[in-house]
């Protein structure tokens, strides 16, 4: 009995028939398997070139079924898959030795970008849809994702960025069977129609001029032909690799990570106002005023928090640079910094994670979890 069907379910309720979640569920399974089972045979007629029972010249025929169980993303279903006389019948929508319908496999590699681990979605699996997966087979399912994140991370870039922002978040990894917190570096640009461009991920190297030469020339090879501005956290030796690389390119301080660094010892009864006073620095109409903001900060806090004054001195130069540019790019480094968002999702995941086994392991955790988020800003941009 049909109880999918809109007509047929009113009749039952009025009846008072008991309606079961597990009963809808069989219902479903029945019309997956029914619809699967329909496109097979669909397909092997499109491979054979005549219907069913049709007289025929073709030497090649239908030549039974074979049965097997597909896990799903609603539970093990049984189904009978056409084949013929040849055995040269490949079906496409259930393929041959396929054991993990399609729709299976994305949702198991979205549990995985949401921080799971492969034990973690054995159980999930089992829990919710019934069906048990070895937790070989998981990783297999992953690590098929490893070859396109290493294509999406050679991909050719745009030629000029506006902005390129650069931050590292810290993940924990087993390295020589001991686990280390190793940096994980994320370069995000803004293209110059707006847009935000996750550029890649880089993991394990140390923060040396050499290391930032190479990454950048990376991003030469890959069609980067000018960056107007890099907008960093004071990396070590990456400003003389940008002057290298791309001499006509300017460094803005993260601003971001500037204010974070000055309110780090400051009193919680006094965070609020500090910042808010702050904020008239760095979002002066022009350099001048922010200097002048800057000095009146002094005249309130200094005596309190002179470490704040002297980090802004200190770093001036390449605090300041954004002034020279309009309102709008000015906004987009203090107010949204985009990469500030990109590292809150991935460090929900990762922090539920706990550690990863392999530096492969935790660049396919990152590739996912940027493609979930650029993913996001495309369908944003689409509604705007």
């Amino acid at each position: 009995m049909n109880i999918l069907n809109k007509e047929e379910l009113r009749r039952q309720i009025r009846e008072g028939k008991e309606i079961s979640l597990d009963g809808i569920l069989d219902e479903f399974k029945s019309l997956l398997r029914e619809s699967l089972q329909t496109a097979s045979e669909e397909e092997l007629t499109s491979h054979l070139g005549y219907d069913k029972h049709q007289e025929s010249d073709n030497p090649n025929y239908r030549n039974g079924h074979n049965k097997k169980s597909l896990k799903t993303k609603y539970g093990d279903v049984d189904v009978s898959i056409p084949r013929d006389r040849d055995g040269t019948f490949e079906p496409k929508l259930v393929p041959k030795r396929e054991r993990i319908l399609k729709g299976s496999e994305d949702l198991i590699l979205s549990l995985y970008a949401k921080g799971m681990s492969v034990r973690d979605i054995q159980h999930h699996l089992d829990d919710l849809y019934g069906y048990e997966l070895s937790e070989q087979t998981i990783s297999n399912i992953t690590s098929a994702i490893l070859e396109k994140a290493k294509e999406w991370q050679n991909r050719p870039l745009e030629s000029i960025y506006l902005i390129i922002f650069m931050d590292a978040t810290v993940l924990k990894i087993r390295v020589d069977r001991v686990v280390k917190n190793v940096a994980a570096y994320i370069m995000l640009g803004i293209t110059l129609d707006g847009k935000k461009d996750i550029i890649g991920i880089w993991i394990g190297e140390n923060e040396t001029s050499k290391y930032w030469l190479t990454l950048l020339n990376e991003l030469k090879n890959r069609g980067v032909e000018d960056v107007l501005i890099f907008a960093i956290d004071g990396l070590n030796g990456f400003n003389q690799a940008i002057q290298a690389v791309y001499p006509k390119a300017e460094i803005q301080r993260c601003i971001v990570h500037q204010i974070r660094s000055s309110l780090k010892f400051v009193s919680w009864k006094d965070r609020k106002a500090v910042a808010k006073d702050l904020k008239t620095i760095y979002s002066a109409a022009t350099e001048e005023d922010a200097q002048l903001a800057l000095t009146e900060f002094n005249d309130i806090w200094g005596q309190k928090y002179p470490h704040i004054l002297q980090s802004w001195l200190n770093n001036w130069n390449e605090l300041s640079t954004f002034f020279k540019y309009p309102k709008s790019i000015q906004t987009l480094i203090y107010t949204t910094n985009p990469i500030e968002s990109l590292n809150a999702n991935i460090k929900r995941k990762t922090n539920s994670k706990g550690s990863f086994p392999t530096i492969d392991s935790a660049f396919k955790m990152l590739y996912m979890s940027t493609q979930e988020v650029q993913i996001k800003w495309e369908r944003t941009s689409l509604r705007n």
